[in-house]
């Protein structure tokens, strides 16, 4: 293109990506994945002889938020909702999540790994008689830690 350096760096497009279930398969088509988010919660201290009269800030416990990944509804899948019905009284299999962002050869730039996620929510399609989409269903998914891979 025009007025383009040679060997500029671009941001990376979000739309190609994959995702791998534990022992459900790798490279499952989903649609959007959301909610891989990270936070640490704030702890405020002020120490009793402090000349200054406000808190200082320090890091407390992190936590995570679900993530949401949405898919189309294909015939005879059910991968999700077996998943999600084995859950009992605190038993549930948990699964290792990788989420891989890809450039334009298919080799991942940037991998997201989730330790020990199990479903929370599904969500399955809204039905309209009038309606002319694709069937989308949605998969709450908690997990107990987020890694992040650059390659």
């Amino acid at each position: 293109m025009a007025g383009e350096k040679e060997g500029a760096v671009w941001p990376l497009p979000k739309f190609y990506f994959s995702v791998d279930i534990g022992d459900m398969g790798t490279n499952l088509p989903f649609q959007e994945v959301t909610g891989l988010d990270t936070e640490t919660q704030i702890i405020e201290y002020r120490a009793g002889n402090s000349k200054v009269f406000s808190p200082i800030k320090m890091p407390g416990i992190a936590k995570t938020g679900n993530v949401t990944l949405k898919k189309g509804v294909f015939v005879k899948d059910n991968k999700f909702f077996d998943w999600y019905a084995k859950i009992k009284m605190n038993t549930i299999k948990r699964e290792s999540v990788t989420i891989k962002l890809l450039d334009e050869s298919g080799k991942p730039t940037m991998v997201w790994k989730l330790s020990n996620a199990w479903p929370t929510k599904i969500t399955g399609t809204d039905l309209k008689s009038d309606g002319n989409e694709v069937a989308v269903e949605t998969l709450e998914i908690a997990h107990e830690g987020i890694t992040i891979e650059n390659s």
